[in-house]
C-alpha cells in the first residue's frame, strides 16, 4: 500500500486538489445563489427566484461533469488526453454560453417587468412593451444558440453568417415554416396598428370573448369571462374580424330581447321592459340634444318580429362599457320575467301535440287502468 501510494504520489495531489476544487466552488455556488437571493426579494419582493434555481442547478451539474472529467485524466491513457481536453473545454463552453443566455434573459425581462409595472401605475398601455419584451428575449435565446454552434466546427461557417447580420432574415426563413413567420408578422401588425391592445376587451366569435392578457411573437392570450385562457395564433387573429369593446368611445348598445304570446298585452309587455330598464342603474342615457328635445323616450322597446309562436319584443338600453351592460342584460332579463309573471304577460313556450290511432288510445287506456288496479 505505501509503495502504491508513492508511486502514484503527484495523481493523488492532482484528485485531491479537483476535488477540493469542486467543494470550493460548489460552496461558492450555493453562498452566491442564497446573497443573490436575498437580494432579488429585497428588491422585488412579489417576483419568485426561478432562474436563479434553475442556474445553481445548471451549474452543479457543470461542476460535476467537469469534475468527472477532469479525474478521469487520471486513469486514461496518454494517447486520449488530446480528445478528452477538447470535450471538457467544449463542454464548459457550453456550459458557460447557456449561463450567460440565461443571465441574459432574466436581465431582460427584469428590466421590461419594471418598465410595464410602471406603465401600468401610470395607467398606460404597456402592449409595446410587453411585445418588445418578447422580441428582445427571443434575440437572446438566438444569439446564444448561435455562439454554441459556433462551438462545432462543421456549423461554425452558418453561425459566423448568422452573427454577421447578412443571413440573419435568410436563416430565420430557412428554419421557421411558413406559420411561424405568419404569426411574427402578424404580432408586428398588432403592435403596429392596435386594432386592440393589452386589458382591451374583445369577440372574435361567441365562443372567443375576453379580456386581452398578453400580445407574444406568435399568439395573443385572451381570458374570458370563466377566468380561461384563449391563446389564438396572431396569424388568424389578423384574418379574423373581431369587435373591440374599450376601442374609441366604450359605451355599450345591450338588446334586451323577449318573447310574448300573441294572447298577452303588447302595451303592457313594452310598458313592463321601459320601466324595468329605467330601473336599473346601470343604465345610461344616450340620446342626442335633438331627440331630448323632440321627447324620444330615454329606452326604445320596439316590436322586432312576428314569429310562430311569439311576438319579439327588443329594448335598447346603453351602459358606460361591455362589463356593466352584460351584468344590466343579466338583471333586466330576471327582473323583466318576474314583472311579466305577476302581470300576466304569458311567455310562451314549446308545446307538443301527440296523435295516437284508435288501437293505440284503446291499449294506452288499458294499461292506465291496469296501472291504477296496482
Amino acid at each position: 500500500m505505501k509503495n502504491f501510494i508513492q508511486d502514484h504520489l503527484s495523481a493523488i495531489y492532482y484528485v485531491l486538489s479537483i476535488l477540493g476544487a469542486f467543494v470550493l466552488l460548489l460552496v461558492a455556488t450555493n453562498f452566491l445563489h442564497n446573497w443573490l437571493k436575498r437580494k432579488l426579494k429585497k428588491k422585488f419582493p412579489d417576483q419568485e427566484s426561478n432562474t436563479l434555481n434553475v442556474l445553481r442547478r445548471i451549474i452543479k451539474t457543470l461542476l460535476v461533469v467537469l469534475t468527472i472529467i477532469a479525474i478521469s485524466f487520471v486513469f486514461i491513457d496518454e494517447q486520449y488526453y488530446q480528445r478528452l481536453q477538447k470535450d471538457f473545454w467544449l463542454i464548459f463552453y457550453l456550459g458557460f454560453v447557456l449561463i450567460l443566455t440565461i443571465v441574459g434573459v432574466s436581465v431582460v425581462q427584469m428590466v421590461f417587468a419594471h418598465a410595464i409595472a410602471k406603465r401600468v401605475e401610470e395607467k398606460n398601455d404597456p402592449t409595446s412593451y410587453k411585445f418588445l419584451r418578447n422580441l428582445a428575449v427571443f434575440a437572446v435565446y438566438f444569439l446564444g444558440l448561435l455562439f454554441a454552434i459556433m462551438a462545432f466546427p462543421s456549423l461554425r461557417g452558418l453561425a459566423q453568417t448568422a452573427l454577421g447580420g447578412a443571413g440573419v432574415i435568410a436563416l430565420i426563413a430557412g428554419v421557421a415554416s411558413q406559420e411561424a413567420l405568419a404569426n411574427l408578422v402578424g404580432g408586428v401588425f398588432i403592435i403596429t396598428f392596435k386594432p386592440f391592445k393589452i386589458f382591451d376587451i374583445i369577440r372574435i366569435s361567441d365562443d372567443m370573448v375576453g379580456t386581452v392578457i398578453d400580445i407574444t411573437l406568435r399568439h395573443t392570450v385572451i381570458r374570458n369571462f370563466e377566468n380561461k385562457m384563449i391563446v389564438v395564433p396572431n396569424a388568424i387573429i389578423n384574418k379574423e374580424k373581431l369587435i373591440n369593446y374599450d376601442l374609441g368611445d366604450r359605451k355599450c348598445c345591450q338588446w334586451i330581447e323577449i318573447g310574448i304570446s300573441y294572447d298577452s298585452d303588447i302595451d303592457l309587455a313594452k310598458r313592463i321592459m321601459r320601466e324595468e330598464c329605467l330601473k336599473h342603474p346601470s343604465l345610461i342615457d344616450n340620446r342626442s340634444p335633438l331627440e331630448i328635445t323632440n321627447g324620444d323616450p330615454k329606452v326604445l322597446v320596439r316590436v322586432i318580429g312576428l314569429n310562430e309562436s311569439e311576438v319579439t319584443l327588443r329594448a335598447w338600453t346603453w351602459a358606460m362599457d361591455y362589463s356593466s351592460s352584460f351584468v344590466m342584460k343579466c338583471d333586466l332579463l330576471e327582473s323583466i320575467k318576474k314583472q311579466f309573471d305577476a302581470q300576466g304577460v304569458e311567455i310562451p313556450f314549446p308545446h307538443r301535440t301527440m296523435v295516437f290511432k284508435e288501437n293505440q288510445l284503446a291499449e294506452i287506456k288499458k294499461q292506465l287502468q291496469t296501472d291504477a288496479l296496482k
